[in-house]
């Protein structure tokens, strides 16, 4: 019999790579070699899954649907192994974890110490940047993303929800007055987060159902701690996640307004360049900052968000 797994391993190497020669050095093996399992792999299915061409390879439509199952297959596989042998080991080394600055600062670093102190052998090397990092040229192991993810090469564990609120500095209303409805925004400055893929579109949810707005303003800014300064400035009006502003709300800094009209939350994930050979250091912090933030109110549990987040 084929050994199934085996031969999935090689092809969808064969596919990443897109050259048997490069997976015929990762596995120690020859080109023929590789070109004879993907081969015998094609002839036990009844099916071509490459066209070979004098300059690359290219999938099959039967091809696409074997490399998308074949990866679902080694990763339960790979999956599997880990969970019996979890208790046997134990993570090690150093992890690259990057966060948004304002979030990592709130809700990543003051957990870190108890991560710190439940795995001696594990050190951090926290990268705090709300820029879109790149995993792999960074050497990243993992990231925690607030927003849509439009990566299709990573791979993400959802890990809870920011709620997100819509506000503006008392001075700012005094002058523009207090919108009551979304579409009130287009005659207001608003200040727009550029880092998000939607742009000045904000999207809210109430008893209307979904809006959506095109807003405009003379302030928009990369990152979360302009839009923070620039409400409590009085530029103009911010859709903020609603841990961003807490002290300030208390004590009437900032004023929570639109509060019939919930802008659209947005889920908090861990992102990862692949699921195979996931060390053990990152596999752990996953599931602490899924398990703390589960226990957080202000990032939602998964079970009571998912049909809110559109997800």
């Amino acid at each position: 019999m084929m050994d199934l797994l085996a031969a999935f391993r090689t092809f969808v190497r064969v596919v990443e790579t897109g050259s048997f020669s490069a997976v015929a050095a990762d596995l120690n093996t020859t080109q023929p070699t590789v070109s004879r399992q993907v081969a015998a792999l094609e002839a036990h299915l009844g099916a071509r899954l490459l066209t070979r061409t004098t300059r690359r390879l290219v999938l099959t439509e039967d091809g696409q649907v074997l490399y998308e199952h074949a990866q679902r297959a080694i990763e339960a596989a790979d999956e599997a192994q880990d969970a019996v042998g979890l208790r046997k080991r134990k993570p090690t080394g150093l992890l690259r974890l990057a966060t948004p600055v304002v979030f990592g600062r709130l809700h990543v670093l003051p957990r870190l110490p108890a991560f710190l102190m439940r795995y001696p052998d594990v050190g951090i090397d926290l990268v705090m940047n709300d820029s879109i990092t790149d995993l792999v040229e960074e050497g990243i192991d993992l990231a925690v993303r607030i927003g849509d993810l439009t990566d299709p090469g990573l791979v993400a564990k959802r890990l809870g929800t920011t709620r997100r609120i819509t506000v503006a500095s008392p001075g700012y209303l005094a002058q523009r007055g207090e919108p009551r409805h979304p579409d009130d925004l287009t005659g207001h400055d608003c200040v727009v987060y550029t880092r998000l893929a939607t742009g000045p579109r904000w999207t809210f949810l109430g008893a209307e159902g979904v809006l959506t707005v095109e807003v405009t303003g003379r302030f928009r800014v990369n990152n979360s701690e302009g839009v923070r300064d620039a409400v409590l400035r009085g530029l103009g009006v911010g859709v903020v996640p609603n841990w961003l502003f807490v002290d300030e709300i208390e004590r009437g800094a900032v004023r929570v307004i639109l509060t019939a009209f919930e802008p659209r939350p947005l889920p908090i994930s861990a992102v990862y360049p692949s699921r195979r050979f996931l060390a053990m250091k990152v596999r752990a912090m996953i599931d602490f900052l899924e398990d703390e933030f589960r226990l957080d109110p202000k990032l939602m549990p998964i079970a009571q968000d998912a049909d809110a987040a559109g997800h």
